[in-house]
């Protein structure tokens, strides 16, 4: 199965300061039909104003990962922690046995970015806060694993059952994805895609719209014009 999930049928929020759309049930927003995507239980995209941004608040046993789009966060917590993410870059932060952060926007400029939340495969784990600058030119007509709890080499490791990829095509250009079935989720954060599976009809999706992979052994996605593609795939839930 692959669903398009159009952005304009997403969840909404506006609080002036931050502009959020919802591809799952959060905060206010309830769809009984979209709580999570296998062990994905969270992907919101986040528009955030100049000089604002989340004051300090607490998480427990949660994988949050945070991809800029546009701009750049700087995030601070409560284990001395304090760093800035900029666009094409990822943060990730395991909640763990509690963390209680801050995320900003201290550019000139909004910031916009996925913010994505993994069930974890292990609860209570000592909570921590990383960002490392991947060069982006190596994402070029492939999707590379940022983040990950399968062992990928180089990626931020995760505690979940699950990995995210991101990538970058040029019109025209194609790649393949294998899946093995699990559960997986793409959103181009630019651009346009067309995504296929095995004997299927090409779904397209805009940039911000999302698309709901299950049951496939392995996916083509090829770039309608350039684009900036993330994709999650995790383990389905027991």
């Amino acid at each position: 199965m692959i669903e398009l999930r159009p952005f304009e049928k997403l969840g909404k929020s506006d609080h002036g300061w931050l502009k959020a759309n919802f591809h799952f049930s959060f905060a206010d927003y309830r769809n009984n039909d979209r709580v999570h995507w296998g062990a994905l239980r969270v992907w919101n995209n986040d528009r955030i104003a100049p000089q604002t941004g989340f004051p300090p608040h607490p998480h427990r046993d949660m994988e949050i990962v945070t991809y800029v789009i546009k701009g750049a966060i700087t995030h601070q917590d409560h284990l001395g922690n304090k760093g800035r993410t900029e666009a094409g870059q990822i943060q990730v932060m395991s909640a763990g046995q509690g963390i209680q952060h801050a995320e900003y926007n201290m550019e000139k400029d909004e910031t916009e970015l996925f913010q994505i939340w993994i069930l974890p495969n292990k609860e209570g784990v000592p909570a921590r806060w990383e960002t490392v600058q991947f060069p982006e030119n190596a994402r070029d007509g492939r999707l590379v694993p940022l983040a990950s709890g399968r062992g990928h080499d180089g990626a931020i490791p995760l505690y979940a059952d699950g990995a995210l990829f991101a990538g970058r095509l040029k019109a025209g250009e194609s790649i393949r994805q294998k899946l093995d079935g699990k559960p997986a989720y793409l959103v181009p954060a630019k651009g346009a895609i067309e995504v296929t599976g095995t004997g299927g009809k090409p779904v397209k999706a805009s940039a911000r719209d999302g698309v709901a992979v299950v049951d496939q052994a392995e996916i083509e996605i090829r770039a309608v014009e350039d684009a900036e593609i993330v994709l999650v795939e995790t383990d389905q839930l027991n």
